[in-house]
């Protein structure tokens, strides 16, 4: 009876703060075993590091939650990136070339949608053959050749400053909390979380299931397509390339995070404490010498022990 009692009462307890805590335990660690670890110039670059992924992570929250995945960011990202460049060294305006940019991300993440609720795709599926013709249109667009020389004004996005505050954690933290204000205080929220818990509840109490699941994917697609601009305005240079890994990254983050692959349940909280562990994983790697090729090793380590900590939890 004890023993039941310890398990019902911890469980609640690491359900709320496993993560917070392990977060907290991997920076103890590192701050011992690097002296460079907790300065104020290398925390700084870990949380403008986290932005990019932040930003990617935010739209992965919101497609996993409905109980989808979209494994196309990646190359959403460069495509968008591309043409962003491009658009800038032909001369259009900064905002314009943004708006633009940002339209080509949801226009992509748009296809996925109606892919999924309109042709009955699989998400699976349908965003892998989007991450090929996304990365293809990419290489095309630029004949494989990077797009360098970016006007100062719109470098400002990825390398200029707010304060003290680098612009890409300021964007970063902006999306964040848009995310979190949609999920907690609108109906878009709700029914986002009713889709994931049961879409056929959610269709018969009226909600348009499918226009929210395409409304989730651009929005998905938009978030990838900010993190590329925000990542080539900090690079001065646009490759069809870059990108690549950047799904993995994402769900990683998200399923650190604690939200469920089934959908319904979880949040951008989790998600932003997930992106920055992640991200401080690497760096701590990275100050402490370890080989690059270890470093997919040990996430792909920290994620399966997540998704082995939250199903006991459940259980």
């Amino acid at each position: 009876m004890e023993a039941v009692f310890t398990r019902r009462s911890v469980a609640p307890f690491l359900q709320r703060y496993g993560l917070l805590i392990s977060f907290s335990l991997l920076i103890l660690g590192l701050s011992l075993l690097s002296e460079r670890f907790l300065t104020a110039s290398n925390l700084v670059n870990v949380l403008r590091q986290a932005s990019i992924n932040g930003i990617v992570s935010v739209g992965m929250t919101l497609v996993i939650l409905t109980g989808g995945i979209d494994l196309s960011v990646g190359s959403v990202l460069a495509l968008s990136a591309v043409i962003c460049a491009s658009l800038l060294k032909s001369g259009l305006s900064v905002p314009l070339t943004i708006l633009i940019s940002l339209g080509v991300g949801s226009g992509l993440g748009l296809i996925n949608g109606l892919m999924i609720t309109k042709a009955r795709i699989p998400p699976f599926i349908a965003t892998l053959g989007m991450l090929t013709v996304a990365r293809g249109l990419a290489l095309m667009y630029t004949q494989g050749q990077p797009v360098t020389g970016l006007p100062s004004s719109f470098r400002f996005l990825g390398a200029g400053t707010l304060g003290p505050i680098p612009m890409p954690i300021v964007v970063a933290g902006t999306i964040f909390l848009i995310g979190i204000v949609v999920l907690k205080y609108t109906r878009l929220g709700e029914y986002i979380y009713a889709i994931g818990d049961n879409p056929q509840a959610a269709r018969l109490a009226g909600i348009a299931t499918q226009r929210i699941i395409t409304l989730v994917y651009a929005l998905s697609g938009m978030c990838a397509a900010l993190a590329g601009m925000v990542l080539i305005a900090r690079l001065d240079s646009a490759q069809p390339i870059i990108g690549q890994g950047y799904e993995f990254n994402a769900i990683a983050a998200v399923v650190v995070g604690g939200t469920s692959f089934a959908g319904g349940e979880g949040g951008l909280f989790g998600t932003l404490v997930g992106a920055l562990l992640i991200e401080t994983l690497d760096n701590g790697l990275n100050l402490l010498n370890v080989s690059a090729l270890w470093e997919q090793v040990v996430k792909g380590i920290v994620i399966a022990l997540a998704l082995l900590l939250y199903k006991s939890v459940q259980r």
